[in-house]
């Protein structure tokens, strides 16, 4: 009895169906043999494409190719190539093609995505003309280690960016908050636009490579769970204790040291998945500013943060309170549950620490609250502006220490 014909799955299949086939290579067409043998070669035809496929030829070997169809000299790749120098090390296999030398090419000599990127059925991700990729802090960026060191870094930025975007968001498009310009109101007008979304992507990336072990409830944080987390502050390793406190209940907090022309003090942001992310550079090493920028951008999650509305915010906290009659509504909303959670409003407003700020009186009170002198001290020095009051007490030098990732001054 005849074995029934199926799928060719193994080497030993492949060549018990090559034996059959020259068992069958006399049969005719249109009779019972002649269809089995029809069929059994289009099985072996298949396992053999995907067993061995062909492969493609490389990038180089495709262009020299059209060259020759074309007619072209290495002088007619330079309007694809950018210049003869490049020409010439592409062509030596000296230099690799960026994604805009690929379209080129593509586009106007015909050769196949799937051979200049090489991988079977691939297409060019799609181009994104608002986005200059040569404008964000490439060398800065390659420095700290955020993307790879390579030559040519501006012809290369695309396809570094574009990896740099995958690692943080899964993703290879640039998350919409960070092309807008006016999500979030505190922000300073010399801000390097490219410079803050290279900064937020490096959070995102960091916060993706670090998953917590509890998921985030929406509506955990309020302003009686704020005041739980200010007394943290209490402890000489209150930072270190305000991380783990915010990873027990889902929330990401990462340190990132900002990049020249952010004036940047801290960020929040939203993963799809629902999870909040606190971002922070500590610019000013020092206690109060930690304990308010953090409770601040807290304030946002649990006041403003939605999947299905705002979803980013980033702060320049030198400009809290510059114009307050144009300060933003949400902005001060945040500033208000960031203040009442270090110190309530209605002991604030009688204390006659106020008017008479002695260091004394500064330690008593954090006592009396449960709290580091540095939050009395700087709240006194934030509204006297008299940054020099008290200067002793805000706590300098104290808070990167805490964050391996950070280097201290």
């Amino acid at each position: 009895m005849a074995k029934p014909i199926k799928l060719i799955k193994t080497e030993a299949e492949y060549h018990d169906a090559l034996s059959r086939i020259d068992e069958l290579m006399e049969a005719k067409a249109g009779t019972a043999k002649g269809d089995e043998l029809e069929l059994i070669a289009a099985l072996v035809e298949l396992y053999e494409d995907r067993r061995f496929p062909i492969a493609l030829p490389s990038p180089v070997e495709a262009i020299r190719f059209r060259m020759e169809q074309a007619g072209l000299t290495p002088s007619g790749l330079v309007p694809y190539l950018g210049s003869k120098s490049k020409v010439s090390e592409v062509l030596r296999g000296k230099r690799p093609l960026t994604l805009s030398m690929m379209r080129a090419l593509n586009r106007h000599l015909g050769i196949p995505a799937e051979v200049l990127l090489q991988e079977p059925g691939a297409s060019f991700p799609d181009d994104v003309p608002e986005i200059n990729w040569k404008r964000f802090p490439l060398k800065e960026m390659a420095r700290r280690g955020w993307i790879e060191r390579v030559r040519d870094l501006p012809g290369r930025a695309e396809e570094l960016m574009r990896g740099f975007i995958q690692r943080a968001v899964g993703s290879s498009t640039m998350p919409r908050p960070l092309t807008r310009k006016k999500d979030g109101a505190r922000r300073n007008a010399k801000m390097d636009q490219y410079a803050l979304a290279a900064w937020c992507l490096r959070v995102l990336e960091l916060a993706r490579s670090r998953p917590l072990a509890n998921k985030y409830k929406p509506g955990t944080v309020t302003p009686e769970w704020l005041g739980r987390l200010a007394r943290l502050s209490y402890f000489d390793d209150g930072p270190r204790l305000a991380k783990e406190f915010l990873a027990k209940y889902g929330l990401h907090l990462i340190v990132v040291p900002h990049l020249p022309h952010t004036y940047l003090d801290g960020a929040v942001m939203l993963f799809p998945n629902g999870t909040p992310v606190v971002g922070l550079t500590l610019r000013f090493d020092r206690i109060d500013h930690f304990w308010f920028c953090l409770l601040h951008e807290l304030g946002h999650v649990g006041r403003h943060l939605s999947p299905h509305g705002l979803d980013f915010f980033v702060d320049d906290l030198d400009l809290r309170k510059a114009e307050a009659q144009t300060e933003d509504r949400m902005e001060q909303e945040a500033d208000e549950w960031a203040e009442r959670a270090l110190i309530p409003k209605s002991l604030w407003d009688s204390h006659p620490i106020r008017p008479s700020p002695k260091p004394s009186a500064v330690v008593e009170l954090a006592e009396q609250l449960g709290i580091h002198p540095a939050i009395i001290a700087g709240r006194i020095q934030f509204e006297k502006k008299n940054y020099r009051l008290l200067a002793h007490y805000v706590g300098w030098g104290e808070v990167r220490k805490h964050f391996e990732e950070v280097p201290c001054a």
